[in-house]
């Protein structure tokens, strides 16, 4: 019953999920994903057990919605709205509404539609926020949009409702803290930048710095002292390499999809660091 992502998101791993499947462990306990942004690897693995986890408010509103056979239902109505009053007005009526006062008791149905719906009709996909953390991606320009594949966000919808997941919202190191041995960590974080380019890092107003790199290290070696099978995905960067030193580095060439400059995406090369 493998499933797709919902939303597109910078650093999804879709392209890559035939490659990230040859390095999962053959057998695990539960399944911890720290980062989990638009889930292409949980919604390939479906797995009985699994903690997920993300700084994105707004993103972790979607999933919440999957969990709930009541919220679900609402949220469905809700993007059935955004697409019969699709135009460009209402695009940037829909999008200005993270800046209201009042936002954060809106309904969580309709947060979780509001996600979606910008999501697919703005600008390349790129959910962006700045320092205040207000979504502020153009407009896509599109004269109609659709907002869902129905077969696939039932999948999910069942998925969570039948299946034994945690939703946390926060830093990574409190979403593994109760991982065991036997157990399976992905980490999927913002990525390491490259000496030259820029790297895109805007998923939420916090930036992940290189400080952050190192205590995703310690985590990472940590887990791993503890007999937690980990896996973590990253730029091939001589910052990574050096900091991974000691584990299995697999470098594997990949598309950046996402970028609001066109000369910013293209092939990369990126990481699969096993403990095992």
């Amino acid at each position: 019953m493998n499933a797709k992502p919902i939303v597109k998101w910078a650093g999804g791993k879709r392209q890559l999920i035939d490659k990230l499947i040859k390095h999962i462990p053959n057998n695990y306990n539960r399944y911890f994903e720290p980062f989990v942004g638009g889930g292409a690897l949980l919604f390939e693995l479906l797995p009985n057990y699994a903690v997920i986890n993300d700084i994105n408010k707004e993103l972790l509103t979607i999933y919440r919605c999957l969990a709930n056979k009541k919220y679900f239902k609402s949220m469905i109505e809700e993007l059935n709205f955004h697409e019969g009053h699709h135009s460009e007005e209402y695009y940037y009526q829909v999008r200005e509404e993270d800046r209201k006062p009042d936002f954060l008791i809106t309904p969580i149905w309709q947060r979780a539609a509001r996600v979606i719906y910008l999501n697919k009709s703005c600008f390349n996909g790129l959910y962006r926020v700045n320092s205040k953390g207000y979504f502020n991606v153009p407009s896509g320009k599109k004269s109609k949009v659709n907002t869902y594949d129905f077969d696939n966000i039932s999948k999910l919808h069942r998925y969570f409702i039948t299946a034994d997941v945690t939703i946390l919202e926060g830093d990574f190191t409190d979403a593994v803290e109760n991982a065991a041995k036997g157990d399976f960590v992905y980490f999927d974080p913002p990525y390491d930048s490259f000496d030259d380019k820029d790297s895109f890092t805007a998923y939420s107003k916090h930036d992940f710095t290189k400080q952050d790199q190192i205590r995703l290290y310690n985590t990472y070696k940590k887990l791993s002292d503890k007999g937690i099978h980990v896996m973590l995905s990253n730029h091939n960067t001589q910052f990574i390499n050096e900091l991974y030193k000691d584990y299995n580095i697999q470098i594997v060439k990949a598309k950046r999809m996402i970028n609001s400059d066109s000369k910013g995406r293209g092939n990369v090369e990126e990481t699969i660091i096993t403990n095992y």
